[in-house]
């Protein structure tokens, strides 16, 4: 049966959903504010393409030890019952041929304020913001918030998920789960964005950071309960760090609180993640900019130019966080705001640890960073910098990962992250005349090309490091990461957000959420990578990558968007027969090597979702969408197993003109009761696969 899109949800205004108030607390407004690069590196168009030959699958080495995170257009839309199961009857025909793991039927595109879920799957909150972490935690009351209570509570706005299983206890697990953002005005009644009180300050520095948490599975159902556990844990902004890397101790970092720029409070802004094959977390510290105030007062040029290129500008913050706390100021701290923005590395298994920021790897809006293991034992760690023409980056560790789970072991895989090779990329596209910016596919059928890794720092073992960028030393390579890919002509993306490599295949994926000014005047126009002007829609890029090498080969799997519209790609797959995506954020796989994604700001005017993409075989491209979340929010940290699928929602009911005095969202917990961020499990009834 040939399907048509649904005309309902389909818009063409070029904007994102995402609420005007999501926007200025989550990411600092930045779509409204002047782009940061203002370099002229190159965009595929500028670079002569060269003579590469294509390589072939590459061999995983990846080691696959732990669960992370990370249809048809249709003919009608799910109905506004809040049942949060979608009905078979109103989504696309069935499942028939899937492969393996995308067997279920479509959810259509809808706005109810509920999770929705596939006809024949059950779903529960597993945990709550405000539920209780630590023993002695008192129960979440709304109106009677406060920091003590908060720092043993789950805190706000979840993003990334990594379910890591425990030994020796059947279907128990650590849930570690980032904590991206807080919006106070749906976290306090009659909240003064102008006037916040101290307690409002220490109660959302509290909200902030990473939890850990014990949970509990059960036989024949996905369900997951929290416990008290041994290794539970709260992660604040207050909480101490260690600094590691060519970084560490240098005058960028020196603060009067911290003269030896190697410990640092807090951490802020952490979105996606990864787990790494030796059992620990790592954590993207993303947009840090938007917590530092009075940048405007700084006069130094050269400071100056670094904070723009980084965000940062004006006077008083948002928050206002500076009033409380001269860490937030940069004219009495003007070194603060570069001791965020890094990859952050958590020892889920001991909880009396100090949390490490990995300066080696390079310091910009670190979305994710996720891990691939070579043959020989060479860790891989890739990360895209989410910003509008901003790039992607990998790290090529110098030592060798050591197997097994004893101290020795872990105490070496520790430093993994900290001695080796910092690379960005630069793309070149097959028929670069061909790209016009309207998303027309060139003559080959499909946008690809090739790549190289250029070399921005390396650390040696014994902790010297050597910046390969002329003019900048090693430190500011660390530091100022994003004017090195400026220096060397990296390719400016759009939005490079979660870097995914595929257990099964090696493949690389990279989920590129939009960019509504490319090809605007004075942007950077279309390019192979990045094929449309005003981008509402994004795409994703796959890479198949030398991946301790220097060079690769891509093409887009997905050009997202309305299928029924003329600029989008689903892999070459009918596009009569997917689901329509748009915005994709976090990427996750499956048991099976298929790919799903999660979605952010949905341009197509319905909810955000995930969706799961086949990679291989004649069904390449098929896309189908197997949840909603309630409106107002997004999608994030798809964990996705045999058993179950786990998903983050992050600020359900934040629409503009709502606020904790008049709720848009009634999510979770229904009634007339506030909308509160929640880790959500979804299982097939009765027990059995996912998507079989």
């Amino acid at each position: 049966m040939k399907l048509k899109p649904l005309a309902l949800f389909v818009s063409h205004d070029g904007k994102s959903s995402r609420a005007s108030i999501t926007c200025r607390y989550k990411c600092g407004d930045a779509c409204s504010h002047a782009v940061p690069n203002t370099s002229g590196g190159e965009y595929f168009g500028d670079i002569v393409r060269t003579a590469m030959s294509r390589r072939g699958m590459l061999k995983s080495g990846a080691v696959a030890v732990l669960a992370v995170g990370a249809g048809g257009a249709l003919t009608a839309c799910a109905d506004d019952s809040g049942s949060g199961v979608a009905d078979a009857a109103t989504t696309t025909a069935g499942s028939g041929g899937a492969p393996t793991g995308t067997a279920f039927t479509p959810v259509a595109p809808n706005t109810q304020d509920a999770v929705v879920v596939p006809a024949g799957y059950e779903q529960a909150v597993v945990i709550r913001w405000g539920d209780a972490v630590l023993p002695g935690a008192p129960a979440f009351d709304f109106d009677r918030q406060s920091p003590q209570a908060q720092e043993m509570q789950f805190g706000f706005n979840n993003d990334f998920a990594g379910l890591l299983p425990v030994d020796g206890r059947p279907h128990t697990y650590l849930l570690v789960v980032n904590h991206e953002y807080t919006t106070e005005p749906f976290m306090f009644k009659a909240y003064d964005p102008e006037n916040p009180t101290v307690e409002q300050f220490q109660t959302a520095l509290a909200a902030h950071g990473m939890s850990v948490v014990q949970v509990k599975g059960a036989t024949g159902t996905g369900s997951l309960t929290p416990e008290f556990g041994p290794n539970n844990r709260r992660i604040t902004a207050n909480s101490e760090f260690l600094v590691t890397g060519p970084a560490a101790g240098s005058e960028y970092l020196m603060t009067s609180a911290d003269p030896t720029g190697t410990r640092v409070v807090g951490t802020l802004n952490n979105c996606s993640g990864g787990i790494t094959p030796w059992g620990t977390v790592l954590s993207g510290e993303e947009n840090f900019n938007q917590y530092f105030a009075n940048a405007e007062l700084v006069t130094d040029p050269t400071v100056a130019a670094r904070l723009k290129r980084y965000g940062v500008e004006g006077g008083a913050s948002e928050r206002k966080w500076e009033r409380f706390d001269r860490r937030f100021d940069l004219a009495q701290e003007p070194n603060e705001v570069n001791r965020f923005g890094y990859v952050v590395e958590v020892d889920p298994w001991d909880p009396t640890s100090t949390p490490i920021k990995h300066t080696a790897m390079g310091r910009f809006k670190h979305e994710a960073a996720t891990i691939h293991v070579t043959d020989d034992g060479t860790v891989v760690a890739y990360s895209g910098d989410d910003e509008r023409f901003d790039y992607m980056y990998k790290f090529v560790s110098a030592r060798k990962m050591m197997q097994g789970n004893g101290q020795a072991s872990m105490r070496h895989n520790l430093t993994l992250l900290d001695a080796g090779t910092l690379y960005v990329a630069q793309l070149s596209g097959d028929e670069p005349a061909q790209v016009d910016g309207s998303g027309t596919l060139p003559a080959g059928g499909r946008f690809a090309g090739t790549g190289k890794w250029i070399p921005l720092l390396r650390t040696n073992v014994d902790g010297r490091a050597e910046s390969l960028v002329p003019g900048m030393s090693a430190a500011e390579v660390a530091v100022f990461t994003r004017q090195a890919g400026d220096k060397v002509g990296a390719t400016k993306m759009d939005r490079p957000e979660d870097f995914e490599p595929n257990p099964k295949t090696g493949k690389v994926y990279v989920a590129l959420t939009n960019n509504s000014k490319r090809g605007t005047e004075g942007k950077a126009p279309a390019d192979a990578p990045n094929p449309r002007n005003n981008n509402k829609n994004g795409q994703v890029l796959e890479l198949e990558d030398d991946h301790s090498g220097t060079s690769f080969t891509w093409n887009l799997l997905l050009v997202c968007g309305d299928p029924a519209a003329a600029d989008t790609y689903f892999g070459g797959f009918d596009k009569s027969q997917v689901s329509p995506i748009s915005c994709p954020d976090n990427l996750a796989f499956d048991p099976y090597g298929n790919l799903w994604i999660s979605t952010d700001g949905n341009a197509l005017k319905s909810n955000d979702g995930l969706f799961s993409v086949v990679l291989d075989g004649d069904r390449r491209g098929e896309t189908k969408q197997f949840l909603t979340v309630p409106k107002g929010g997004e999608t994030c940290g798809p964990i996705v197993d045999e058993s179950r699928v786990v998903v983050c929602v992050q600020h359900p009911g934040e629409l503009d003109g709502a606020s904790a005095d008049a709720p848009a969202s009634h999510w979770p917990d229904g009634g007339d009761s506030q909308p509160r961020p929640s880790v959500v499990a979804v299982w097939k009834s009765g027990g059995g696969r996912i998507g079989t």
